[in-house]
């Protein structure tokens, strides 16, 4: 082991160094993954609040895939300089780049179905259009301002941002979401929560 170490070249030390650095990184980042779940681009947050941030895919030059292109492609540069004459040492560095940058397509690949499947298997936003919910923090009248409503939907308690483009609306009121915007909710009253509230309002007066 110690004679094969001398006598690589300076070509295979490189190869040899980022592929062990590389595959240490690799290592981690899937020991990370168990204990950790993949992290999308639609996501409702455990406090509920609803955070859209939807992006056409991956980004190519991510840790994951960068992970990949070095440690894949370092080690197949190390193989092919390994088997290959001095004269055809230069073939080393295109197979190394080959094998890197397919590496790289495959985790990008694989990254984007994730984020696909946990983009479906989430909430989406628009689905709670029509839902009925209740004032947790009273909302400012005609988007003023942001309060917060509390509601169940699909078998999940959440607690979202709103506001209302009609009159200020308070704690413990029945609302309506009619939209979802910029990480907000948009409601209005119950109908038959007007005239109570009117009412309300009347005997406060007197």
């Amino acid at each position: 082991m110690k004679e094969w170490f001398e006598n690589l070249s300076v070509l295979e030390h490189i190869y040899l160094w980022i592929g062990v650095v590389a595959t240490v990184f690799l290592i981690i980042q899937i020991i990370l993954m168990c204990f950790t779940s993949f992290g999308g681009d639609v996501d409702i947050d455990g406090d509920g609040d609803i955070d859209v941030d939807v992006d056409s895919g991956v980004s190519i030059f991510t840790v994951k895939s960068l992970t990949a292109f070095f440690a894949v492609g370092s080690w197949c540069g190390l193989l092919t300089c390994s088997l290959a004459s001095e004269s055809l040492q230069w073939l080393s560095v295109i197979i190394a780049l080959a094998t890197g940058g397919a590496a790289m397509s495959v985790v990008i690949i694989l990254l984007r179905a994730m984020a696909k499947m946990q983009y479906n298997g989430t909430m989406q936003p628009e689905t709670l259009v029509g839902k009925q919910a209740t004032v947790y923090i009273s909302i400012p009248a005609e988007r003023s301002g942001r309060g917060k409503i509390t509601l169940t939907a699909q078998g999940r308690y959440m607690e979202l941002d709103a506001m209302t483009e009609g009159e200020k609306l308070f704690t413990d009121e029945s609302v309506e979401i009619i939209a979802t915007e910029n990480e907000c909710a948009v409601v209005r009253r119950v109908q038959n929560e007007e005239k109570t509230t009117t009412a309300e309002k009347g005997d406060e007066l007197n």
